[in-house]
């Protein structure tokens, strides 16, 4: 199967006396490795990592006039998946990009849920490194307003394992990408200990925010118990979040501490802002919003959020999807590899 559609290839058949071995020599000069061409291997992968194989299948027939089954479409997806996350070290195009890039370097963690064949549900971790220029400078109040510059260039890493694991995985990208492990790196997450933790113990001395619409929630978890979910609540967080913004740690106290003063307080309203407080407490470190804010800086991690957003959840979360664990975190990299600087440079190593 050619990119233009089927061909018939008639060719010599050849059998090796040493080995005992037979095959079509021909087939390894013209790049052949099964029935599909590289370049219609190529686009039956770009199918099959845009959409659900069996929707997939009919993409193919309905661009190219030619397809393959969904079967297929999977195994042959899985094995370039496999074959482009052990060769990720040799390719240069990411890390030639990065080095171009300018603006601050960023590092963004988080994890979704993927439905697997062996456990159910497993988290697979997302790394995205990414360089941002700055936007332009604003307080709290020209928060919502803002309008930060896109990454110019971002680069995934995935799987489904523990910290311990991945740890090395993503040190290993930055590594490879050129990306400061101190801090003249942002590292971008939720609350999450386990992000932390590979934080200090991969990227140690790095700048560490924490979510700001996280925080955001957090307050709005309080105020909810407190105010219930009106108009004083909303008055309120909208204070709380300035607050927040403006001021970190001491903010966030100020706006949990006025609902637990208020009179009447219930015991339950105590008892949720003595729990955000304790929160809080346990990320002083990473509230620094306002001075980032000035900088132009990021202080969201919505660029993770938003790759699992993409990679995961609309491509991996289909009703009935099941997937091996091994294979996750590869193909979710595969996902991003086609919407990347290396995308053209990964194929161009299959022989042609």
């Amino acid at each position: 199967m050619t990119a233009l559609g089927p061909v018939r290839l008639d060719r010599s058949y050849a059998n090796c006396p040493a080995c005992e071995q037979g095959g079509f020599p021909a087939d390894r000069l013209l790049g052949l490795d099964g029935w599909l061409t590289p370049r219609a291997l190529r686009m039956a992968c770009r199918a099959g990592v845009a959409d659900p194989f069996r929707k997939a299948e009919a993409l193919l027939d309905e661009l190219a006039g030619w397809s393959v089954d969904a079967d297929t479409l999977r195994r042959r997806c899985h094995e370039q998946a496999a074959r482009a996350a052990a060769s990720r070290a040799d390719r240069v195009g990411l890390p030639q990009a990065f080095a171009k890039a300018a603006g601050d370097r960023e590092l963004h963690i988080d994890a979704g849920k993927v439905n697997t064949v062996e456990d159910r549900w497993r988290d697979v971790k997302v790394a995205a490194f990414a360089c941002r220029e700055r936007g332009e400078s604003c307080d709290s109040a020209g928060l919502e307003q803002r309008d930060l510059p896109p990454p110019s260039v971002r680069a995934v890493v995935a799987a489904v394992e523990g910290r311990e694991e991945f740890g090395p995985r993503v040190e290993a990208e930055a590594l490879r990408l050129g990306v400061p492990l101190g801090e003249e790196l942002s590292v971008l997450g939720d609350g999450a200990d386990w992000i932390w933790n590979l934080t200090e113990d991969h990227f140690h001395g790095a700048v560490q925010v924490l979510d700001v619409w996280h925080g955001a929630e957090k307050l709005a978890e309080a105020g909810r118990v407190a105010l219930a979910d009106g108009v004083a609540f909303r008055a309120w967080l909208e204070g709380a979040k300035r607050k927040l913004v403006a001021d970190g740690y001491a903010g966030a106290c100020e706006a949990l501490g006025s609902l637990s003063a208020a009179e009447g307080a219930s015991p339950a309203a105590c008892e949720a802002v003595a729990g955000k407080l304790n929160y809080f407490a346990g990320h002083q470190d990473r509230l620094g919003y306002a001075l980032r804010l000035r900088r132009g800086q990021a202080i969201g991690s919505g660029l993770v959020e938003g790759s699992i957003k993409q990679l995961v959840n609309l491509r991996m979360k289909r009703t009935g999807a099941r997937w091996r664990v091994a294979g996750v975190g590869p193909f979710v990299e595969f996902i991003a590899l086609a919407d990347s600087a290396e995308w053209d440079e990964f194929w161009m190593t299959l022989a042609v």
